[in-house]
């Protein structure tokens, strides 16, 4: 009788331990993946500067935002997506790869491919 009540203690006990352990590491990724996220944030107030080191109103609001949306289960992709609909692609440090700005992500190859063909015509008028 005493080893069956000890054992439900000890039941219980790891139980809670088990429950209030994953709650703690829950939060911790979390505010892990809220630093992740701000880091990749520009903030509109201060000179490029992260949301995660500034400290202006803008960036704590920004970080609630961020971290009640990760608390809600929305994905990074989206947070941004949001985030730059509402504030302008220049919150973002790095531009999302879209419609609008797909010459920005082409340009360089553009510039190199056309580098290569002068090069080319370069090199065949010396040799004639």
């Amino acid at each position: 009788m005493k080893s069956s009540h000890f054992f439900r203690i000890l039941h219980i006990t790891i139980l809670g331990f088990m429950f209030f352990t994953f709650k703690i590491y829950a939060l911790e990724t979390i505010d892990e993946r809220v630093k992740k996220l701000t880091l990749e944030l520009r903030c509109m107030t201060c000179q490029n500067q992260s949301i995660y080191d500034s400290d202006a109103e803008f960036s704590n609001d920004i970080k609630k935002i961020v971290k009640q949306k990760l608390q809600e289960g929305e994905s990074e992709k989206d947070i941004k997506k949001f985030l730059a609909e509402r504030y302008g692609e220049y919150i973002l440090f790095r531009p999302l790869m879209n419609y609008n700005n797909i010459f920005l992500w082409s340009f360089p190859f553009i510039l190199l491919i056309i580098g290569l063909f002068f090069v080319l015509i370069k090199t065949k008028t010396k040799k004639a």
